[in-house]
């Protein structure tokens, strides 16, 4: 089927903004010519793409299942654009990261820092999202990389680079509101007591769930928040027992201590990823040569 390109640039435009108006500032072009290039991808696809009301905009399912192949190639080829755009970096384009807060704040940061000192011209962007998300944004093609908590349960393994950190998941409270630290508590007994972690959306929560079905126990949180600093101090306040990845817990968490669990917490991973579909930048390459390897 010969399809113009246009046409479909002009779909990823209305389809990822459901605007029209939108659309047509963004390509610079009129908004009934936008409204004329859809009806011409439409007809040449024999199905409509949109739902059009006076209110909205909204996505056919044959328009979802179109934009999920348009924009990783719209991706792609912006990612080409910028690298042969980017002269000034001596061959090295823009590096974008993918992360959680989490992993920026205690992880990523001093690398960050080391791959700046050594290409100070390359700009960095780095994407925030859950670990989980992440994995959405390599497969678009949105990120060069991203480096994620592991397991997750939306990576393949075809994806995966190296192995940059190995960690293990904790229990903290305040001994002041928890007296438990002499105790060895088992998963039975610790879901007694308010449960504070990362929402439901995350990795780690998932990983916590999983853990305790395994043992035939139902974990229902007090609080889920999206924010492992938050789960920190509202422990540190007495609000419950946050389990957080011990990479958190730095000096400043001296009036918090480890619960011991009798079960034991198995390790996890966090672990720098790329697209395997995807062209390989340089900057990409210099970034994952200076994570550590385990």
């Amino acid at each position: 089927m010969d399809i113009n390109y246009e046409l479909y640039k002009v779909f990823y435009y209305v389809a990822t903004s459901l605007s029209f108006s939108e659309a047509s500032k963004q390509l610079y072009i009129s908004q009934s010519a936008v409204s004329q290039s859809i009806k011409t991808l439409e007809k040449k696809l024999n199905q409509p793409l949109f739902i059009r009301s006076t209110k909205k905009v909204q996505l056919t399912p044959a328009g979802k299942i179109l934009l999920k192949h348009i924009e990783p190639a719209m991706n792609l080829i912006r990612r080409g654009e910028n690298q042969l755009l980017d002269t000034n970096t001596l061959g090295l384009g823009q590096l974008h990261i993918g992360a959680s807060d989490t992993i920026c704040r205690y992880f990523l940061v001093p690398y960050l820092k080391e791959f700046h000192k050594q290409f100070p011209n390359v700009p960095i962007k780095v994407t925030n999202a859950t670990s989980l998300s992440c994995v959405d944004l390599l497969e678009q093609g949105k990120v060069d990389l991203i480096v994620t908590n592991f397991p997750n349960a939306k990576l393949s393994p075809s994806y995966m680079q190296k192995t940059v950190l190995n960690f293990k998941d904790v229990f903290i409270a305040n001994p002041a509101y928890f007296n438990l630290k002499q105790h060895e508590i088992p998963f039975e007994e610790l879901k007694q007591y308010p449960i504070l972690m990362l929402d439901r959306k995350s990795t780690t929560s998932e990983f916590l769930h999983n853990l305790f079905l395994q043992h035939q126990l139902e974990l229902v949180p007090e609080i889920e928040l999206s924010s492992n600093d938050l789960l920190i101090d509202l422990a540190r306040i007495g609000l419950g027992i946050a389990f957080i990845p011990d990479y958190c817990l730095t000096k400043d968490s001296k009036d918090l201590y480890i619960l011991k669990t009798k079960e034991p917490m198995p390790a996890r991973q966090i672990v720098a990823c790329v697209n395997p579909s995807l062209p390989l930048s340089a900057s990409t390459e210099e970034f994952l040569k200076i994570l550590p390897t385990l």
